[in-house]
C-alpha cells in the first residue's frame, strides 16, 4: 500500500478530539475533585487522559500513582502498551499493567492499567489504597458488575480517606448526569470524533430466507474489496477516504469467528489482505499481531473486545453483525448462561466509532435501520441481571454489609441499587457455601475462598479440593469451569462418565505433543492450561507446597473431585429423569428444570449442573446443560446436613384418585429417600381430598344418564318446588360446595366420595331446611311409576314443564298420566312409537285415547304389525316391564 508508513506516522501524531480537554486535567489544584468525561469512540480518552493527570501530579510534586480500570484483560494490556509507546518507553517503566495471573511494572511505575477484579483484590489487602492519587474508570458505559461495585467502594473510601482521592469516570456512550450527581463531579465533554463515519445498513435476508452470518460477512467483505476500501486493488478513495485500509468485523464469539474466517480466507487471500482474529482467549502473540501496524490491508474478525479502548490504526471500515453473546442468569434454574442477543444502540455507536479514528470511514451494519432504531438505547447493567455473590463476598471482606437501600452506618451506598431478590439470592448462596455466617459476617471458609481470584463457587471448589488432598486436580477443574468450554457445540456424545469436567481434565493434563482432538477448541484449551498453571501455584502457596498424606488416585481422586464440585454448587443439585423421547432432563432441588445436552457423558440419577447455554426451540428459549457432574445422594447428607429436611407429604395421586402419604428426607424439593405412610393424618388427608374434589367439580361424583347430569336435574327439581311453593330453598353452587366439603371429612379417595352419595345428601339437606328430609322426593320425584310397573325418569328443565317419555303401549289401561307436587301439577307425556319417536305430547291422556288414538292406530298398526294395537286402549293391559336398562353409569 503506497504511503502506508508515512500515513501511520501521521496518524500517530495527529491531534485527537480529547486534546481540547487535556489542559483542564493538567490544572493544579484538582486533587480530590471528581470528574466525568464524555467523549465519542476514537476520541483518545484512554491514551490521552492518564498521561495528562500524571503531568499534573508531577508538576505538583505528588509522587503517587494513578490506576486506570479496564473491563477486559486484553484492553488493559494493550492500552498500557500504547500509552507507554506514546511516552517513548517500554511497558513496565512509568506505565504498567496488572491483570489476572499477569503483570508488568516496577517500583517506578506511575500509571497502572488493570482489570476491575485486580483492584478489588488490592482493596482487600490495602483498603486505603496507599500511594494512589486517582482512579480512572474507563469505558464505564459497559456497566460491568465489578465496575459498579468499585465505583461505590471507591466513593466510600474517598469520603473517609484523609489524603485526597480523585475519581474520573470516562465513557463514549454514557448517560453522564446520574454518575456526575452520584460523585458530585464536574462534567467535561469532547465534541465530535476525528473523522466522519458513513453508516449503511444491510438486510440479513435473501429470497430464500435468513442467510448464515458467515455468508453475510463474506458478502460485506467482498463489497469493501470491490469498492477499494479494503485490499490493494479497486478504485480507492471513493468511500474509504483515500487508500485502502483495515476492516474490523464485530462478531458475537469465537464460534462465529471461526466460521467467518473459513468463509473469507480465500476471498481475502486473492485481494492481498491479511486475515486476523481477535478475542480474549487467543495467545498473546496472536492478539498483538492483530492490532500491530501493518503496511498491508488487514481484515480483523473480533468479538466486542475491540469495541472499546483497543485501537487498531488504519481501520477505515467496520462490519457490525449487531450481535453479542451476553452473560445472564436464568431465573428458573439459577444457572448462569450465555445467550446470543442483539446489541444496544450505544454498542452499535461504539463499534461504528472504531472506523473514524484516523480517517473517514464506513460502517456496514448487517441489519436494517428499523431494527437498529427499535433496539434499547443501552444494555441492561450487569448489576441488574447477574449473580451478585462475588460482589457481596468482596464487600464482606472489607467489613461492609450492604442492602439495596444503602448502609448509612457504614457509609456505603450503591450507585444503582441491585434488585433485592438478587441480593437475597446471593446472600443465600454464600451462606450455603459457608462463606458468610451470622448477620453476613465473613467466616474462616470465606477468608480461605478469598485467596483465589475466582467466582465464589470455584473458590469453594478449590478449598474443598485442598481439604480432600486433590488441590492440583481441583485447580484444573476450576480453570476448566472458569474459562470457556473446551468442546465445540454439536460434538459427538462423550463416553459414559462420572463428570464431563473430569473427562476434560485428561485433555488439560495430556502431553502437549499428543495432539488435540478435532472437537476441542485449541484456544480454549490453551487458556484453560494457563489458568490451571496459575491456580496450581496459588494452591501450592496456600498449602505451603505440602499436603497431608498421599494424594488419592484413580476412582478415589475422581470421587474427591466430585465432592468438591458438589460443595461448590449446592443450589445446582438435580435429579435426572428421562422423558418419553429418551431425552434427559434435570429437575433442580431449587425448582425448575433444564435439558441435559446429548454430548454430556453423565448417566447417573443425581447430578450437579455446571455449564449451561440458552437454546431456542421454536418460539421458546430453553436452558441446556452442556457439562454436569454425577453425585451420590448420600453425599448431600454429609455436606449439607442443615439443608436436609425430614418431612411428611400428603398429596393426591391423580392416577389412583386417592390421597397418599410419603415420609421423605428432602434436599430442597427433591426426595433423597422416601417411604409410604402407613396411616394418613386425618385432617391433612381431608384437606387434600377436599382440594382435589373441588378441582374435579361436584358433577364428578353424581351419576349421568345418557348425557343428562343428575346434579343439574336435582337443581331443576329444587327450583320447580321453589317456584311453586315459594319458601323451598334453592340449590346454589355454595350449598353444593359446602356439602361436598362436608362429605370429604374422614375420607381419602374419590371412590369413597362416590359411595357417600352426594345427590341423596343434597336432597336430604334441602328437605331438612324445609322441615322434612324426604319432601323433595315427594313433591318433585326423580322417577315416577306407571300402572304396568314401568319406572320413568322425570325430566326437569329450566322454563319448561316436567316431562316423561315412553312407548304409547306403556300407558294402556289408564286414562290419567302421573302428577307431582302432591297431585297439583300434571307431568307432560311424550307418547312414542316403537321407533321411540314422539307421536303425541299431552297432559290429557283420556282425551288423547278418545280423539287421536284411533287415527294413529290405523297408521302405526300397518307400520308396526308385530306390536299390540287394541281398539280399546283403556281395557288393554300394558306390557310387562323388561329387565333394567343399562344406564346411570358413573364417570
Amino acid at each position: 500500500m503506497k504511503g502506508s508508513s508515512k500515513q501511520a506516522r501521521g496518524e500517530a501524531s495527529a491531534p485527537l478530539p480529547i486534546a481540547a480537554l487535556l489542559p483542564a486535567l493538567r490544572e493544579p489544584g484538582r486533587a480530590g475533585q471528581n470528574l466525568v468525561i464524555e467523549a465519542p469512540p476514537g476520541a483518545g480518552k484512554t491514551t490521552g487522559v492518564p498521561p495528562a493527570v500524571l503531568e499534573r501530579l508531577d508538576a505538583q510534586g505528588d509522587p503517587r500513582a494513578l490506576i486506570v480500570l479496564q473491563p477486559r484483560r486484553l484492553a488493559a494490556r494493550m492500552s498500557a502498551q500504547r500509552v507507554a509507546a506514546l511516552l517513548g518507553e517500554q511497558v513496565g517503566e512509568r506505565v504498567g499493567y496488572r491483570v489476572r495471573f499477569e503483570s508488568a511494572g516496577s517500583k517506578h511505575t506511575r500509571i497502572w492499567f488493570m482489570t476491575e477484579g485486580v483492584l478489588l483484590r488490592r482493596l482487600r489487602e490495602d483498603p486505603e489504597l496507599e500511594g494512589v492519587a486517582a482512579v480512572i474508570l474507563d469505558e464505564f458505559h459497559e456497566r460491568s458488575l465489578d465496575a459498579d461495585l468499585l465505583l461505590a467502594m471507591l466513593r466510600r473510601l474517598q469520603r473517609r480517606r484523609e489524603d485526597p482521592l480523585e475519581l474520573i469516570v470516562m465513557s463514549a456512550t454514557l448517560d453522564a448526569e446520574p454518575v456526575a450527581d452520584y460523585l458530585g463531579a464536574e462534567r467535561l465533554r469532547s465534541e465530535g470524533r476525528s473523522f466522519p463515519v458513513e453508516v449503511e445498513y444491510r438486510s440479513g435476508r435473501s429470497r430464500s430466507g435468513e442467510r448464515p452470518l458467515e455468508a453475510q460477512v463474506a458478502a460485506a467483505v467482498l463489497e469493501l474489496i470491490e469498492s477499494g476500501v479494503l485490499g490493494e486493488g479497486g478504485e480507492g478513495g471513493a468511500r474509504g477516504g483515500g487508500e485502502p485500509g483495515h476492516a474490523l468485523v464485530f462478531l458475537p464469539g469465537a464460534r462465529e469467528i471461526r466460521a467467518c474466517a473459513a468463509r473469507c480466507a480465500a476471498l481475502v487471500e486473492r485481494a492481498g489482505v491479511e486475515l486476523h482474529t481477535l478475542h480474549g482467549q487467543l495467545p498473546r502473540e496472536q492478539q498483538d499481531r492483530a492490532v500491530a501496524p501493518s503496511a498491508r490491508s488487514k481484515l480483523i474478525l473480533s468479538t466486542n473486545v475491540a469495541e472499546t479502548s483497543i485501537t487498531v490504526d488504519g481501520v477505515v471500515a467496520v462490519i457490525d453483525s449487531g450481535l453479542a453473546r451476553v452473560a445472564d442468569l436464568d431465573p428458573g434454574t439459577g444457572l448462569s448462561r450465555l445467550e446470543l442477543r442483539p446489541i444496544s444502540r450505544a454498542s452499535a455507536a461504539q463499534r461504528a466509532g472504531r472506523a473514524g479514528r484516523t480517517r473517514p470511514g464506513i460502517c456496514l451494519r448487517l441489519y436494517s435501520r428499523h431494527d437498529h432504531d427499535h433496539r434499547p438505547a443501552f444494555d441492561l447493567p450487569q448489576i441488574a441481571r447477574l449473580d451478585l455473590s462475588g460482589a457481596l463476598l468482596e464487600l464482606a471482606a472489607v467489613g461492609v454489609h450492604p442492602d439495596s437501600a444503602g448502609d448509612a452506618g457504614q457509609g456505603f451506598a450503591w450507585f444503582e441499587a441491585p434488585p433485592e431478590a438478587a441480593l437475597s439470592g446471593a446472600r443465600g448462596l454464600l451462606e450455603s457455601l459457608g462463606a458468610l455466617g451470622q448477620e453476613g459476617a465473613l467466616t474462616d471458609m470465606g477468608r480461605a475462598m478469598l485467596r483465589y481470584p475466582l467466582h465464589p463457587r470455584l473458590a469453594r471448589l478449590l478449598v474443598a479440593g485442598v481439604e480432600g488432598r486433590v488441590g492440583a486436580a481441583a485447580a484444573g477443574v476450576a480453570a476448566l469451569l472458569a474459562e470457556r468450554a473446551l468442546r465445540r457445540p454439536g460434538t459427538p456424545a462423550r463416553r459414559s462418565c462420572e463428570a464431563d469436567v473430569i473427562e476434560d481434565l485428561e485433555l488439560l493434563d495430556a502431553r502437549r505433543d499428543r495432539g488435540i482432538p478435532p472437537e476441542v477448541d485449541p484456544g480454549a484449551l490453551a487458556a484453560a492450561r494457563r489458568a490451571a498453571e496459575q491456580l496450581r501455584k496459588l494452591v501450592a502457596k496456600a498449602t505451603g507446597g505440602a499436603q497431608k498424606g498421599d494424594a488419592p488416585r484413580g476412582a478415589e481422586r475422581d470421587a474427591a473431585l466430585r465432592l468438591a464440585v458438589l460443595a461448590a454448587h449446592p443450589d445446582r443439585v438435580a435429579k435426572v429423569r428421562v422423558d418419553e423421547h429418551d431425552r434427559r432432563e434435570l429437575v433442580f432441588a431449587s425448582g425448575g428444570s433444564a435439558r441435559l445436552a446429548e454430548d454430556s457423558g453423565v448417566r447417573s440419577s443425581w447430578a450437579v449442573a455446571l455449564r449451561s447455554e440458552a437454546r431456542r426451540e421454536g418460539t421458546r428459549r430453553r436452558v441446556e446443560v452442556r457439562s454436569a457432574c454425577a453425585i451420590a445422594a448420600e453425599w448431600l447428607l454429609d455436606l449439607f446436613p442443615d439443608a436436609i429436611e425430614d418431612d411428611e407429604q400428603v398429596y393426591f395421586d391423580a392416577a389412583r384418585e386417592r390421597v397418599v402419604g410419603e415420609s421423605a428426607l428432602r434436599y430442597g424439593k427433591l426426595a433423597i429417600e422416601s417411604s409410604a405412610l402407613s396411616r394418613l393424618p386425618p385432617e391433612r388427608a381431608t384437606a387434600v381430598l377436599r382440594e382435589a374434589a373441588r378441582a374435579a367439580g361436584a358433577a364428578r361424583f353424581c351419576p349421568e344418564d345418557r348425557g343428562v347430569s343428575a346434579l343439574d336435574q336435582l337443581r331443576h327439581r329444587a327450583a320447580l318446588v321453589h317456584r311453586e311453593r315459594g319458601d323451598f330453598p334453592i340449590l346454589d353452587d355454595a350449598r353444593v360446595a359446602a356439602c361436598l366439603d362436608m362429605l370429604c371429612e374422614g375420607r381419602s379417595s374419590f371412590a369413597e366420595l362416590e359411595q357417600a352419595n352426594l345427590l341423596a345428601t343434597l336432597a336430604a339437606e334441602l328437605g331438612t331446611a324445609y322441615g322434612d328430609p324426604r319432601v323433595l322426593d315427594r313433591l318433585a320425584p326423580a322417577r315416577v311409576g306407571l300402572a304396568g310397573g314401568r319406572k320413568l325418569t322425570i325430566h326437569y328443565e329450566p322454563d319448561r314443564a316436567p316431562w316423561v317419555g315412553s312407548r304409547l303401549q306403556d300407558f294402556f289401561g289408564t286414562d290419567q298420566g302421573p302428577r307431582i307436587l302432591d297431585g297439583e301439577l300434571p307431568v307432560v307425556l311424550h307418547l312414542r312409537a316403537p321407533n321411540r319417536h314422539d307421536v303425541a305430547v299431552t297432559t290429557d291422556l283420556a282425551g288423547f285415547w278418545r280423539e287421536h288414538y284411533p287415527q294413529l292406530r290405523q297408521r302405526l298398526s300397518r307400520r308396526y304389525p308385530k306390536h299390540d294395537w287394541p281398539e280399546d286402549p283403556l281395557s288393554a293391559s300394558p306390557p310387562a316391564p323388561r329387565g333394567p336398562r343399562r344406564g346411570g353409569r358413573r364417570r
